[in-house]
């Protein structure tokens, strides 16, 4: 049986130690270790971001971060959208992702959200109403493409 996932948006200013450092290890964990793809995680736009973390008990398993408009890019964004593995197959992705979505469009209701998509996840991306724009680009040795939502969809 699943437990109960505790969602907690915070500013980087907010995030405690132990906070900062199970979203580090969460998010090498998935993108560095298990996707095999060295890169810097700690790239200075979590200073910027707003972090949704996803904790059972007291183990974060879900983590994403949120960008007003014009610091990603033009529109607001969201990204490092990351469950642990143990916790995959239960819609967790889904609804972490749909959680984002809905802080976007309540705080900036006039501006589209942009992710920038791992190119394998385009159906999950595209069954949550996002549309994928652009080429396939490389980001991190990994195909993305840019995807997007129009204001008040």
């Amino acid at each position: 049986m699943s437990k109960k996932i505790k969602f907690v948006w915070k500013n980087f200013d907010e995030l405690s130690l132990d906070d900062l450092y199970a979203i580090l290890h969460l998010r090498q964990k998935v993108f560095v270790v298990e996707q095999n793809c060295p890169y810097i995680d700690a790239d200075n736009y979590d200073q910027n971001a707003f972090h949704l973390l996803g904790y059972e008990d007291k183990k974060l398993i879900a983590y994403l971060r949120a960008f007003a408009p014009n610091i990603k890019y033009e529109g607001s964004s969201m990204g490092r959208i990351v469950v642990d593995k143990i916790k995959r197959g239960d819609d967790l992705g889904k609804k972490i992702t749909n959680i984002g979505k809905d802080f976007l469009i309540n705080k900036y209701p006039d501006n589209e959200i942009v992710i920038s998509a791992q190119y394998r996840l385009i159906k999950f991306y595209n069954d949550l109403g996002f549309t994928s724009r652009g080429e396939v680009y490389l980001e991190d040795d990994i195909d993305h493409i840019q995807m997007y939502i129009l204001p008040n969809q």
